[in-house]
């Protein structure tokens, strides 16, 4: 198991972060397996009523029947991935829950990001635990209070780390992957989640 990790949030919200969740060695062979196994689509969604294309690519892994619908996509999940199956054994250790499915995000460059949201929608329950783990480049994680913009916490997720959110978390707070202009490596984060509907 992994040093005590880092919180980053308190009270009735809740977010862990383990630096290295995964060794040196196991996040280099998992990234790279990912990488190759994934079928990674470029989906289009609905944004301010708009249809535009996603600025990462995507896939939706999980157990038969764990459908998952956000900004106007209806996903079907993949089978597991080999890859996927190792992290999310960790995942649920580190978060003390199972999941029946993750959503996968290749950032391949800066110009990829993802937008202010939270992991809201009635299908994860009222107080869902999401495990997020990354590999790959630095990319900042930003987190903001919905009643107070201005109160934000960032971390620049290492490789082959880990952040379980749980609590009120998604209730009170938003999180993004913002762009960046630095150079940076591209990165593969998976969000394990419960299909609960």
């Amino acid at each position: 198991m992994p040093a005590a990790p880092v919180e980053l949030l308190g009270d009735s919200s809740s977010a862990l972060y383990w630096p290295r969740a995964f060794s040196a060695g196991d996040s280099d062979r998992l990234l790279d397996a990912l990488e190759r196994e994934t079928e990674w689509r470029h989906e289009e969604i609905t944004v301010a009523g708009r249809r535009v294309l996603q600025p990462r690519l995507t896939a939706w892994q999980g157990d038969p029947g764990a459908e998952y619908r956000y900004s106007g996509l209806a996903l079907q999940p993949r089978p597991w991935g080999r890859a996927a199956c190792e992290i999310r054994a960790v995942a649920e250790a580190l978060a003390q829950t199972t999941f029946d499915s993750v959503l996968l995000n290749l950032y391949r460059d800066g110009h990829d990001s993802m937008g202010w949201h939270a992991d809201d929608e009635k299908v994860l329950g009222v107080e869902p635990v999401i495990a997020s783990v990354s590999f790959g480049g630095l990319r900042r994680f930003v987190l903001r209070r919905r009643d107070d913009p201005a109160v934000r916490v960032e971390v620049e997720p290492a490789h082959g780390s880990a952040i379980v959110m749980a609590g009120r978390t998604q209730h009170e707070w938003m999180h993004a992957v913002p762009k960046t202009a630095r150079a940076v490596e591209p990165r593969i984060n998976l969000t394990f989640r419960r299909i609960r509907g």
